[in-house]
């Protein structure tokens, strides 16, 4: 049997990381070819979405890789991409996949063998990990997915976008909120919009009972009715039909 070779995406900043690939390019220094570049202006344009997308398309490792602070082209596009990865990596750890698959870095146009340097340790973990079982598994791609829509809604952008303000920068009365407050918020939220969008793709094409949603999460029936609840509020499911005194939810589309 031939060894695993991984399947990696690597987004590159076009000021500094692609640079610095090009660079160990010109300068002939070795690394492993399993890594495929996407050259993007920032690595701040990399949305939460987009790792998970590319996994759910087959890749087995996903690697970006930006300026290091306070070089940013852009100002602070990769200290914001930071955040964006935070978040994609808390989503990744409930789908099933191992979080590690995913992975930031800095890089400056001058470090072609530090390039080369993490995309071979990175290459290494991907290979220890083994392929990826998102596209023969399709548990985990209906958790990718939920993971997926998890990251488009409303609430959870807004935690994305202003977590940085609200944790390094004072308001009018001086007042931060401390970053351990803030990522137990962040937890909080990430779990239940991955809940409710789990929930949502499960009764898209069949009504479900909360004991049969209870079952396919492994949650308590009553956890699942209190995000029924919320879900409801948001337009997102409705009661489709009740047998025996028991509602079964189907989804609603999502504007």
């Amino acid at each position: 049997m031939s060894e695993f070779e991984p399947k990696i995406v690597g987004f590159l900043c076009n000021w500094c990381s692609y640079a610095g690939a090009d660079l160990a390019g010109v300068s002939r220094i070795q690394y492993p070819p399993n890594i495929r570049v996407v050259r993007v202006m920032c690595s701040g344009r990399i949305d939460p979405i987009i790792p998970l997308e590319v996994l759910m398309k087959g890749a087995d490792g996903v690697l970006v890789l930006g300026c290091h602070p306070g070089d940013c082209h852009y100002v602070e596009g990769n200290l914001n991409e930071e955040k964006k990865i935070n978040i994609a990596k808390k989503l990744l750890a409930l789908t099933g996949l191992e979080p590690e698959r995913l992975k930031l870095e800095w890089v400056s146009a001058s470090e072609g063998q530090r390039f080369a340097k993490l995309v071979t340790e990175f290459t290494e973990r991907i290979r220890k990990l083994g392929p990826s079982l998102a596209r023969k598994n399709p548990d985990i791609m209906l958790n990718l997915q939920a993971a997926k829509n998890a990251a488009a809604s409303f609430r959870l952008r807004v935690m994305v976008g202003r977590e940085r303000e609200l944790t390094e920068k004072s308001n009018v009365y001086e007042e931060k909120i401390p970053q351990e407050e803030f990522d137990s918020l962040l937890n909080e939220i990430v779990e239940a919009e991955y809940v409710r969008h789990k929930i949502h793709l499960l009764t898209r094409n069949k009504p479900l009972s909360v004991k049969d949603l209870a079952e396919a999460i492994s949650m308590k029936p009553a956890d699942v009715l209190r995000e029924i609840v919320n879900m409801r509020r948001k337009n997102m499911i409705s009661v489709d039909y009740i047998e025996d005194q028991t509602p079964f939810y189907k989804a609603l589309e999502i504007e």
